[in-house]
């Protein structure tokens, strides 16, 4: 009888969850250093080089840890790719222009959203964005091990 109930029940039923839970905490901890390097970068007199391309290698951070998110059961390869599909098709989408969609990118939420400006430079970055999430999550995974 207990094998047959174990048979019913997935072993890992928790897992999948606390790996959301804990890609979430870690998404809005990335959202938290992004902002702040936003607002208080220049301020700080950080380069503009380092507010730019940090910003835009944190927001890639963060996709790729809300997609984990979304899919906890894909592989970290899985989902960087689907990251960084989702980071080419948002910075393509810069050199497209309708009155609407660049209106949206000139409030806040489009600016950090989507951006204004098609750079090739921020597709590097978002690679080595993507490269630190799965890092991140490699780690976190490590630990969580021990």
């Amino acid at each position: 009888m207990e094998r047959a109930m174990h048979g019913a029940q997935p072993v890992n039923a928790i897992a999948p969850r606390r790996t959301s839970l804990i890609r979430a905490a870690l998404a809005l901890v990335v959202i938290a250093c992004g902002l702040s390097l936003r607002w208080y970068g220049f301020p700080l007199g950080l380069p503009a080089f380092v507010v730019k391309y940090g910003g835009s290698l944190l927001w890639a951070t963060m996709v790729f840890l809300l997609i984990g998110v979304l899919l906890p059961r894909l592989t970290r390869r899985q989902l960087a790719a689907i990251a960084m599909a989702i980071a080419i098709v948002v910075e393509c989408s810069r050199l497209v222009h309708t009155p609407w969609l660049d209106a949206f990118r000139l409030t806040t939420a489009g600016a950090l959203l989507l951006g204004r400006i098609f750079s090739p430079w921020n597709l590097v970055a978002y690679a080595v964005g993507i490269a630190f999430g799965v890092w991140l999550d490699r780690l976190v995974g490590w630990i969580k091990a021990r």
